[in-house]
């Protein structure tokens, strides 16, 4: 790895480090400026002014908020995610199995969508203005505009209601066989699927083709090399880097921009239950899954920063 190579590393972790902070404070000031008192929740409206006010101090609620802010993110970074304030439990314990929900759906649509993704894509470029690559472009764009809660709505009217094939939630009691768990997961991962696959063949094709308009490409195409040759032995690896900084949003937004998919579904997500934690004012909660969303973003754009820089051979030389 040359020298320039690894300045511009180490800027894209400290950039990311630098974004971590901001949020952190944006994060936190955001869910102490919610509306309703975590104490009034947890003692009901029936307790008094002094049981709240020693809640209050319990929970740490009276210190001022710098002083607030600076254990949590200490805590944050030691690994200790703090208590729930609405149950009682600890954080990571409750994370902990909706983090697995989470990665466990990411991983199953990646590894659907990921290919499919590139195939289209590499076929549309394979044969531009056709009526292949216009129905492909067609369909993409049509999908780009349309929201994924009316996708999930179409889909649990067809496939639940009309036809009775999937069930219309995608509940898990934990002991299911593999294949229940398909079934059961089937209805989310189609929705997710058909979401996020039109961004990456949309990107996929789009890259592709501004590579064959360089010049040496043009060389090749005069020197009669096949089309498909050319695309996946020359073009596909000087244009992986737009196509992985797209997978890389579209992971992120598995991880944590599923809210609507998770709550249609009564999927037990880290997403979901972020949500629970806003409707029961716990803040800890709120603001740790906020973190892990964040630091999964920050970590999926770092790694697409990195394989932009290694197939950029122009950034692989050394100076």
């Amino acid at each position: 790895m040359s020298l320039m190579m690894t300045q511009m590393v180490l800027r894209r972790l400290g950039i990311g480090f630098a974004t971590l902070i901001v949020v952190s404070i944006i994060v936190f000031i955001g869910t102490s400026i919610l509306p309703g008192d975590v104490a009034q929740i947890i003692l009901g409206q029936s307790a008094t002014p002094e049981t709240l006010a020693a809640l209050r101090a319990q929970l740490g609620m009276d210190q001022p908020l710098y002083i607030q802010y600076f254990s949590w993110l200490g805590n944050m970074m030691t690994g200790d995610l703090g208590i729930s304030k609405a149950g009682g439990a600890t954080i990571s314990s409750l994370i902990d199995g909706r983090l697995g929900n989470t990665m466990m759906m990411a991983g199953f649509v990646s590894g659907i969508a990921i290919p499919i993704s590139i195939v289209l894509g590499l076929w549309a470029a394979m044969h531009p203005g056709t009526w292949l690559d216009r129905t492909i472009t067609f369909c993409t764009l049509s999908t780009i505009s349309v929201p994924e809660f009316f996708i999930a709505t179409i889909l649990v009217l067809i496939l639940a209601v009309e036809l009775h094939w999937l069930p219309s939630t995608a509940y898990l009691s934990g002991d299911e066989t593999f294949l229940q768990l398909l079934r059961a997961l089937a209805m989310p991962l189609i929705t997710l699927v058909i979401v996020v696959s039109a961004q990456m063949i949309r990107m996929t094709r789009a890259g592709i083709l501004n590579v064959m308009s360089s010049p040496y490409i043009e060389m090749a195409i005069l020197k009669g090399v096949p089309r498909g040759r050319i695309i996946l032995r020359h073009a596909l690896f000087n244009a992986i880097g737009p196509i992985v900084n797209v997978i890389a949003l579209n992971l992120a937004y598995l991880v944590s921009g599923v809210v609507i998919v998770e709550t249609i579904f009564a999927y037990p997500g880290l997403a979901k239950l972020m949500i629970d934690g806003v409707q029961t004012r716990d803040l800890p909660l709120v603001q740790a899954c906020a973190m892990i969303f964040c630091a999964t973003y920050v970590l999926l754009i770092l790694v697409a920063d990195v394989a932009s820089i290694l197939s950029n051979p122009r950034l692989r030389q050394p100076k």
